[in-house]
């Protein structure tokens, strides 16, 4: 459990002190969650599965604290960036902390609570997708992702050979056209529709979060909030490029595909980063069971894809579009079935390039 708090806390703890103090400490935020994380990824083993460690009710208690500390650490430091009191340095610095904090760990926790029983906790996680302006998710992800994943049917599933570049605006139009259909379906078929349309909740919570920014520091302070939203945004779409690409369902007919499997996604078995994400590079298995707490997820790298580093690095790799091929497109096929093997006419990987 120690790490789950951890991992999390320095960060979000490093950047209330920049908000308040500038000076280094936003660079030791943004170092906290790059170069410490990732030297701790490599030298430490993956840590072993916690089922039996932690109850379900600690950790939904630790995904609503943060999801809450989102609320909380976004406004604050909208406001002391727009205030100017910053060196530009520790401005630059603290608006790559903040952004990496919404992207990765707001982001894992709002996923986490999305995916929770109770309304409150879906209503809470619905939130945090709205401060960053993309509340939509909290539909597209459980009615579209879930549905369709790794089928040309989910905007957010990569298909082999496609570059990140091009994924983004079809990931992101495409999930916010296919959650309004998938949202206004489910309305249609209940007897009696209560309350407004979700989408229009999200609308409303996001221009809300504007609202609030204006308040804090006028126009500046939108601008720096619209700013971080995006940052977050691309992060959120980067793990979904990452954890999805080039793995395919089998078309059986009619429409109808083969189960999602536990190789119909990417994982990484990285100690530091994921308990930073509450595990979120446990990927299939969230797949295979949606409503399973973070800690109780499990690996197995007979069974499951396993990325060849962590999930921020190739996160960042899949940047580079050329890069990403060369290391991703072989692997990829060898997860993929006899069926995608012998139809796959996606463009060679360019030769040349160093990592492997």
């Amino acid at each position: 459990m120690l790490r789950f708090i951890l991992a999390p806390a320095l960060p979000l703890a490093l950047l209330v002190l920049a908000c308040f103090w500038g000076g280094w400490w936003g660079l030791a935020a943004f170092v906290a969650m790059t170069v410490f994380a990732s030297g701790l990824d490599r030298m430490l083993p993956p840590a072993p599965d916690e089922t039996a460690h932690l109850g379900a009710q600690q950790a939904h208690a630790l995904s609503v604290a943060m999801g809450l500390a989102h609320l909380g650490i976004l406004p604050l430091g909208v406001w002391a960036l727009s205030q100017g009191a910053m060196s530009l340095p520790a401005a630059l610095a603290t608006v790559g902390a903040l952004g990496l904090f919404m992207g990765q760990i707001a982001n894992s926790t709002a996923h986490e609570l999305i995916h929770r029983p109770d309304r409150w906790s879906r209503r809470l996680g619905a939130a945090v997708y709205a401060s960053m302006l993309f509340g939509h998710h909290a539909s597209a992800h459980r009615l579209v992702h879930h549905v369709h994943v790794a089928t040309a049917h989910d905007p957010n599933s990569a298909p082999l050979g496609m570059g990140f570049w091009t994924f983004l605006p079809q990931a992101w139009i495409g999930s916010f056209m296919a959650g309004l259909r998938a949202e206004t379906r489910l309305r249609a078929r209940a007897r009696t529709a209560r309350g407004p349309h979700p989408y229009v909740l999200y609308v409303l919570g996001s221009l809300c979060a504007l609202a609030l920014a204006w308040a804090l520091g006028g126009p500046k302070a939108v601008a720096i909030w619209v700013a971080l939203s995006a940052h977050a945004q691309m992060q959120l779409l980067l793990s979904d490029y990452v954890q999805h690409y080039g793995l395919r369902r089998v078309p059986l007919g009619d429409g109808r595909y083969e189960p999602a499997s536990a190789r119909h996604s990417w994982n990484a078995p990285h100690w530091y980063s994921a308990a930073m994400m509450l595990n979120a590079p446990r990927h299939s298995d969230h797949h295979q069971n949606p409503g399973r707490a973070f800690p109780d997820l499990v690996l197995d790298d007979r069974a499951m894809p396993m990325l060849p580093r962590s999930l921020p690095e190739m996160a960042t790799l899949a940047l580079m579009p050329t890069l990403w091929r060369r290391v991703m497109d072989r692997r990829a096929r060898k997860w993929a079935s006899p069926v995608d093997r012998d139809s796959d006419n996606a463009p060679k990987a360019r030769t040349g390039l160093g990592i492997a």
